[in-house]
């Protein structure tokens, strides 16, 4: 019979046990925890401390509990079993623990990342980068750092990529604002045309509040193809755990620019009905003419989004 060793270690708060074994792990306990940090992160975010948000990732990102859960996340996903250019996967608990003590800031090094093609709906393949096990544990790390970030400056109606909200959402947001009477009879379709791919890397190292030497080596890691590395000057990869949090807040702020793209509003007079419904990507707009979103709203998102280079 395995008896499970005592053992602790100084954490950011407090004491705290480290465990010998996967399957001895209190998960409510652990992200209970992760929780507790994250909200104080949104916290300093909603108040504008963003020193205090930036101490704040560093503790939890440094933290054990913190680490145990990036482990845990990557490896009951459905990629769990799809290893990166390494060929390594992480099935038994002992390596499990093991890449737990090797998520370390300093030293870390990105590996380039494998680069395979899936077909879409339309016959055409589009690309996907699929990082290694460690360097997906250490983004899903730093996710749980950034994800309080993104959710408090989120745009209200984006639903694509985050926590407890889904395509059936969106859906319900459409019929909400275009099954009465009284609203707007245009909309404007559309989806940012190869929008992982296209986001400026400067942008997102000035503007995403992540730790910048982390993300620099994420954006610049490269992929492999047939065997060729190549590097990457722009977007973020498809596939990484971290890239479709980084793209919704490049994303966020197309709501109140198309909403401030409409004339000043009078006492007296009809209110714009300008609203906008994002799932990732793709979007509508409603306006109650063609001529306020052809002349307003197209223009206004499209020279005001600095992050894409479209």
């Amino acid at each position: 019979m395995q008896v499970e060793k005592q053992m602790t270690v100084k954490s950011t708060d407090a004491s705290i046990r480290v465990y010998s074994y996967w399957k001895s792990i209190p998960w409510k306990a652990v992200e209970k925890d992760v929780r507790r940090l994250q909200s104080r992160i949104a916290k300093a975010v909603s108040e504008k401390k963003y020193r205090k948000v930036k101490s704040l990732q560093w503790l939890l990102t440094h933290s054990y509990h913190g680490k145990l859960l990036a482990v845990k996340r990557v490896t009951t996903n459905r990629g769990k079993n799809t290893p990166g250019v390494d060929g390594v996967v992480w099935r038994t608990g002992r390596q499990k623990m093991a890449a737990v003590a090797g998520l370390r800031r300093r030293g870390y090094a990105p590996l380039p990342l494998r680069r395979i093609y899936i077909p879409n709906k339309n016959g055409r393949k589009r690309p996907l980068s699929i990082p290694t096990m460690h360097d997906r544990a250490m983004q899903a790390l730093y996710k749980m750092a950034l994800d309080p970030v993104a959710e408090t400056t989120a745009d209200p109606n984006s639903y694509g990529f985050r926590s407890h909200r889904r395509c059936a959402d969106a859906i319900q947001q459409c019929f909400i604002i275009l099954a009465n009477r009284q609203s707007p009879t245009w909309i404007l379709e559309g989806d940012i045309k190869a929008c992982f791919d296209e986001i400026s890397h400067e942008w997102i190292l000035n503007n995403i509040l992540l730790d910048r030497q982390i993300l620099e080596k994420w954006l610049k890691a490269g992929y492999i193809e047939e065997k060729t590395v190549y590097p990457t000057r722009k977007g973020t990869p498809q596939g990484g755990i971290i890239s479709p949090t980084i793209a919704n807040m490049v994303l966020d702020g197309l709501e109140s620019v198309a909403k401030a793209s409409a004339p000043p509003w009078r006492q007296g007079q009809a209110r714009p009905k300008i609203n906008v419904i994002r799932y990732a990507d793709d979007f509508i707009i409603t306006g109650e003419s063609k001529h306020l979103l052809e002349n307003k709203v197209k223009p206004a998102m499209w020279l005001q989004n600095a992050a894409l280079q479209i």
